[in-house]
């Protein structure tokens, strides 16, 4: 590995799939289609969302916020990951990979408690429908979106910055197509254990809690839909709380994996599939899982388009 004299590198060197050469043109053909694809189906829920008064109610707002978060986060990767499968040119800068690693992991860490806070809405909208408007008014949204992000960018900043502190011993070459926290750890030389530790702890509060909090609102949420007598009303329930369940189970499932097990132990390939998975898959999936299975969303978008024509 080449070795340089300063405390951390001008640049790192991104091995990606150097190893496997033929898959670069594939995943390069597949991030060209599906990031333009993430980018217009947030997009569209976002326009529908803020356009359409029928759907001006906390679910639609934090959704509005979830695909706002899913262009970020896709965003923040995707160009220099079609950079660096089209190109001969493997390197990012060291500021670069630090600008990339923060904001890589607020949007990451964001939507991990802002999945949390949706699931907590569907819960109060079924379990306590006649309380919902009062629980879940403008004020309480916003607060909670705020309070969200605030989570979000403190777990960011904080590891972030301490992961870029570890010292490199002049190595400056990362197995992976994009800088990420776990493979940082994993390339730093030095006594890394606590380093870890502190990772798996903070990320047991931003993954494993949220989860759990969902996992039980939905059990609730079960037991509630179970006694609805009206079978279109159960229906509906089910098909609104099954596909937050699908994002939810996309997201997590790849996160959990990369994350609540120590970086010296995560395999080679590992952390490029699962940044290809939460990072690109789960963002161009989101739209279609929400408007696929929603009604409101699909009616809306509906009656916006035929708007656009007829004004035309």
């Amino acid at each position: 590995m080449e070795r340089i004299n300063k405390s951390h590198p001008e640049e790192f060197i991104l091995l990606g799939f150097a190893d496997r050469p033929w898959l670069e043109l594939p995943l390069f053909i597949i991030l060209l289609l599906t990031y333009p694809m993430a980018m217009v189906g947030n997009i569209a829920i976002i326009l529908v969302s803020t356009l359409d008064s029928r759907l001006h109610s906390p679910m639609y707002f934090f959704l509005t916020n979830l695909s706002f978060l899913d262009m970020c986060y896709t965003t923040s990767i995707v160009p220099q990951m079609l950079f660096h499968l089209g190109g001969s040119e493997k390197t990012i800068s060291y500021l670069g990979c630090a600008i990339q690693l923060y904001f890589f992991h607020i949007m990451g860490g964001t939507e991990c408690l802002l999945l949390a806070i949706m699931s907590f809405d569907r819960y109060v909208a079924i379990c306590k429908p006649l309380h919902y408007t009062l629980i879940m008014n403008r004020c309480t949204c916003i607060l909670l979106v705020a309070t969200v992000w605030l989570g979000g960018m403190t777990y960011a900043v904080s590891e972030a910055t301490v992961t870029l502190h570890l010292p490199l011993c002049g190595h400056n070459t990362l197995d992976h197509l994009i800088c990420e926290i776990p493979v940082l750890i994993k390339a730093a030389c030095g006594e890394k254990g606590s380093n870890e530790l502190t990772l798996s702890v903070v990320c047991i509060f931003m993954l494993a809690v949220p989860l759990c909090f969902i996992l039980a609102s939905y059990a609730s949420i079960g037991h509630a839909v179970f006694k609805i007598k009206s079978s279109e009303g159960r229906k509906k329930a089910f098909g609104t709380c099954s596909s937050h369940l699908i994002v939810v189970f996309f997201f997590y499932g790849p996160g959990i994996s990369m994350y609540l097990q120590p970086p010296s132990s995560i395999s080679r390939d590992q952390p490029k599939f699962m940044a290809l998975f939460y990072g690109v898959v789960t963002p161009t999936l989101n739209p279609f899982i929400y408007t696929l299975r929603n009604k409101d969303v699909k009616g809306a978008w509906g009656n916006l388009v035929r708007s656009v024509f007829t004004s035309k």
